[in-house]
Order: C-alpha cells, then structure tokens, then sequence
C-alpha cells in the first residue's frame, strides 16, 4: 500500500465503482487508485467471474474489494482476482449493512479481529500483490480506543500491507446503511493517532471528505486520502487529484476530449448489449453547478433509459450545456 498511487483512492461503492465508472474516472485523473465495488468470495467461487471480475486495462492501477469471512474462500478468491490482473486485494471490514452481516462479514467483523486476522494471512499466502483491510473505528458500543488498538495491532501481525480507515464508528443496531454513512461522528483526530500509534503500517483515511485542497492536508500525518461518495456524486473534482496529491503538473483533459472519449466507450459497450444508461450514470454529476446542468443530469437519467437509446445523446447533451453556457454568459 505504500505505492504512490495510494496517496489518493476512490472507495469501492456498492452499485456505484462498476467497471463503467472506473473507466471514467480514470480519465479525470491518471494516477488516483480505482476500487471495485465489493465483491463475495462465495459469488468468484461460484459465479460468473468474468463478469464480476473483468476490467478494461486502462483503468488500472485498480484494486479489488472482496467480502468474506472464510480464510480458505478468501484466499482461493484473491487467488483468481489476482490472475485476472488486479494490483491489490482489499476485505471489506466496514460495510454495516443487514444482508452482510447475514453473512458474517463487514463491519461486523470489527468485534472479531482474529478471525480477521486469519483471513488476511490466508490470503498473503495466496497472493503476491498488497493484501489490505477497509474498516470502521469500531461498532455499537464498542470502545474506539483499545479495541481498535488490538484490532489494527492483529492485523499487522498477519502481515497486512495497508489500512483504509473510515473514521466513524457502524452502528449495526438501530442505523440503516445510508444512515452509517452520516449520522456517526467522524473523528479524524482518531485516525491520525492511530497512525502515530502505529507508524509501521500505510494508512489511509476515509470519510466525508469532500474537498482535494482541504484533504491534503492529512498527508502530512498519514499515507492516503481516500474519496466516496463526492467523488462519485461531483466526479469533477478528480481533475484536481494529479496535481494536488501527486505533483502531476500535466494538463487534464478537455471537456471536449472527455465527452469524446466516453462518447467512443459508450459506441463499444452499446454494441455488446450494455445499456446506454449504465455508462452514463456515472457522469450525472460532472457538471455540477454549471449553467445547463439541470438539462444534463435530465438527459443522462430520463433520456438515456428511454428504449433504443444511443451514445449520440452524450454529444447532444453536452452541446445543450455548452449553449446553456452561452447563453449565460451573455
């Protein structure tokens, strides 16, 4: 994990980090670490791997999120996602959600470090690339004190590569997923003096951050930034990420160029049966805040799940933004 690339991530979201988003964000920034959503170890085992797995090369470097709490699926899991090519293999150890926790893995598994601890060892063993853990400051009642102290200290002991630490608490009981998401404090300070605690292990910080500018600011203490949600609902701000975090003083890409792109990538994955508003979703946000954006967002939801939609709606709404624009200039 102490790649330069993971000095700034975009969390694996479920229903959100597809193989469609990535590819777009990877545009927007040329050296930030892409995650999958999470995936289980029991669907790679069982399931349709290439289309849980599969990746276009441009989007690397690209990390894989796996959910489990079998060290032998585990590893078997992280087996096969490495040969499909991925540069690293995170567990999910924070998801607070009721159909994760059914299957004992997530968040819940803060109160089992141990067990943890085994599945991280499972899986170095099985692995040549970084194996990492994602997880909470603790959950319910727990004490965000010692019991991360002991939960980070196992973790180490097996041989993780990284820590991505979400700096709040999952309330399992009483809070709903989205709730999860805002409604425990976040305790920044917690994180960062976990790293002084434990300085030998690469740690990242998530959660509600929101600003490129304001976040870099926690590289001084720790080893990454990682971005959710504003990442994805304002995807513009990953122009930022090359030349904030990593020095990067190349020129973004054009907003011409960018429609172009995804214009050409939505031609190619029309063609093989995706639907045209699988590609778009993840752009709603790209222009947020501009004149015509109201009209942009419209037409990459509504337009583009109308029957017989085709990528040539990316261009006309883009050049309804750019008279919107115009016009309010004027």
């Amino acid at each position: 994990m102490n790649s330069p690339s993971h000095r700034f991530s975009v969390a694996p979201m479920m229903d959100w980090t597809d193989r469609h988003c990535r590819y777009f964000h990877r545009l927007l920034t040329r050296h930030a670490l892409l995650y999958t959503e999470m995936v289980t170890a029991a669907a790679i085992l069982h399931g349709d791997r290439a289309r849980l797995l599969g990746f276009d090369a441009a989007e690397h470097p690209v990390a894989v999120q796996l959910g489990g709490s079998d060290p032998e699926e585990l590893a078997d899991a992280a087996a096969i996602a490495a040969e499909f090519g991925y540069g690293e293999v995170n567990l999910n150890v924070g998801c607070p959600s009721d159909r994760v926790q059914s299957g004992r893995f997530g968040a819940c598994l803060m109160a089992e470090p141990e067990l943890v601890a085994d599945c991280v060892r499972a899986m170095k063993a099985a692995v040549a690339v970084p194996v990492t853990v994602k997880c909470r400051l603790g959950i319910d009642d727990q004490d965000t004190g010692a019991p991360l102290d002991r939960f980070v200290a196992a973790q180490i002991a097996a041989g993780v590569d990284g820590l991505v630490v979400h700096a709040r608490k999952a309330w399992l009981k009483g809070l709903s997923p989205k709730e999860n998401r805002d409604i425990p404090p976040l305790d920044y300070d917690r994180v960062h003096r976990l790293k002084r605690d434990f300085p030998d292990v690469p740690m990242a910080l998530n959660g509600g951050l929101e600003s490129v500018p304001e976040a870099v600011a926690h590289l001084e203490t720790l080893d990454g930034i990682m971005f959710g949600r504003a990442a994805y609902q304002r995807p513009g701000l990953l122009r930022e990420v090359d030349r904030l975090v990593f020095a990067d003083p190349a020129p973004q890409i054009t907003d011409e160029a960018l429609i172009a792109e995804m214009h050409a990538y939505a031609v190619r994955e029309t063609a093989q049966g995706v639907p045209l508003h699988h590609v778009t979703r993840p752009m709603i946000g790209l222009f947020h805040g501009a004149a015509g954006a109201r009209v942009w967002r419209r037409m990459l939801t509504v337009d583009a799940q109308r029957p017989g939609a085709r990528p040539d709606l990316l261009l006309d709404a883009y050049q309804t933004l750019v008279r919107a624009g115009r016009r309010d200039a004027a």
